[in-house]
């Protein structure tokens, strides 16, 4: 493949990247009536991540770990019910997207490499979804409601019995689905360790204009069926028995730690540690309880709780956190877990970084927000200063650079 001309031309169409994607479904619901039906309503958060894919994929072209990441995207994308004649139909709208865009950057040599690329894209994720059919994974899984908690007016805890085993390890995550808002698929952390029973539970935040997640805290009820698809994420237990480590949670950040506490008081109760639990008020410190319960069970782990003061803004307590961060020591020996929202992690991230903690023992999966589409830039000068920001799933997903 000729990496620098595909890449050149993506930079192009990557500065009109809203115009681009508009063309791109367009093209491909006017050419193939039938697959409009497979999409939700609300196609705005499903235009970010088409390019935020795009970016990963055209960034990592000749490194190592592409297969892999195309195979798991591939084994996702079972869910939508993609089938070799989607991601042929898919092919055909995206190359046409693309000469829209690029213009005169779009020469008869970049159409003949970006035709190879896309096909060798497509073959390894229908590799990946043959050879997770052929393991008899199922599309999803059906999960019956049979629990509905409320924290406060934004915040509920469901618990799910799927109908078959769902495997999945503490700190993954997985998506799901609901009736109440069809063909949308949103992602949330899993908030236990494995049960005997089989039952999960999903940590809910209400988003604002958030269909979704308005629907699980406010409408679905015990009796309801949801979808799940397979466990994903890389922020899983990686420490040495007896090896220190420490937890930092924000909001629903708590789920994916809880899952770990639970984990490790079976597995490691002896280890030292430390957690930070943050929220912007006291009230939002929905998982008090069951924190001190996981503690009493993990006699070397230190607990913290932070929030802002009363009528100060919900950002003093992140200002809060990194003081206390900056106060501990020994961060080179400790494997640190961090959850919440995105951008609280990737700050906290750059801290740690500076404090001395090892970036490979520094675990965290950023799902993916849900927002409009976002400005990217517009002009070659400020595409090369400021290139557009990718949302990971999965950071250890990404290629080694």
């Amino acid at each position: 493949m000729d990496l620098p001309l595909l890449r050149s031309t993506f930079a192009v169409v990557e500065r009109r990247a809203e115009h681009a994607v508009t063309y791109f479904y367009s093209h491909l619901f006017w050419r193939n009536p039938g697959v409009r039906e497979l999409f939700p309503e609300d196609m705005a958060p499903q235009r970010d991540r088409l390019f935020a894919a795009l970016t990963h994929v055209v960034t990592g072209l000749d490194e190592p770990g592409l297969p892999d990441y195309l195979g798991r995207l591939g084994r996702d994308h079972r869910k939508f019910l993609a089938t070799p004649a989607l991601y042929a139909a898919v092919g055909e709208s995206l190359l046409a997207a693309f000469a829209h865009a690029a213009g005169s950057a779009w020469t008869i040599e970049a159409e003949k490499a970006w035709s190879e690329a896309y096909g060798r894209v497509a073959g390894m994720m229908l590799r990946g979804a043959e050879e997770s059919a052929g393991a008899g994974e199922p599309a999803w899984w059906d999960a019956d409601v049979v629990g509905h908690r409320r924290h406060g007016d934004d915040l509920a805890v469901l618990t799910l019995r799927p109908r078959r085993p769902f495997p999945f390890l503490p700190g993954q995550y997985a998506g799901v689905s609901s009736l109440r808002v069809p063909r949308v698929w949103r992602t949330y952390s899993l908030g236990n360790a494995p049960r005997a029973d089989g039952t999960l539970d999903l940590h809910v935040s209400r988003i604002r204009g958030g269909a979704m997640s308005t629907a699980l805290v406010d409408g679905v009820r015990p009796g309801e069926t949801l979808r799940l698809s397979a466990a994903g994420g890389a922020a899983v237990r990686r420490t040495a028995p007896g090896a220190l480590r420490t937890y930092v949670c924000a909001g629903t950040g708590w789920a994916p730690v809880k899952a770990l506490l639970e984990e490790a008081a079976v597995a490691d109760p002896a280890a030292g540690g430390r957690i930070f639990m943050v929220a912007r008020s006291r009230e939002y410190l929905y998982g008090r309880e069951d924190l001190d319960r996981l503690a009493a069970r993990l006699p070397g782990l230190s607990v913290t709780h932070i929030t802002s003061a009363p009528r100060h803004p919900r950002d003093q307590a992140t200002e809060r956190l990194l003081t206390a961060l900056r106060a501990c020591g020994r961060w080179p020996d400790h494997d640190v877990h961090l959850a919440g929202p995105p951008g609280f992690v990737t700050e906290v991230a750059e801290v740690l970084a500076e404090l001395g903690a090892d970036p490979a023992r520094t675990h965290y999966d950023v799902l993916p927000p849900v927002g409009r589409f976002t400005t990217r830039p517009s002009s070659r000068a400020e595409w090369l200063l400021q290139p557009p920001a990718v949302r990971w799933h999965d950071p250890a997903a990404r290629a080694p650079r």
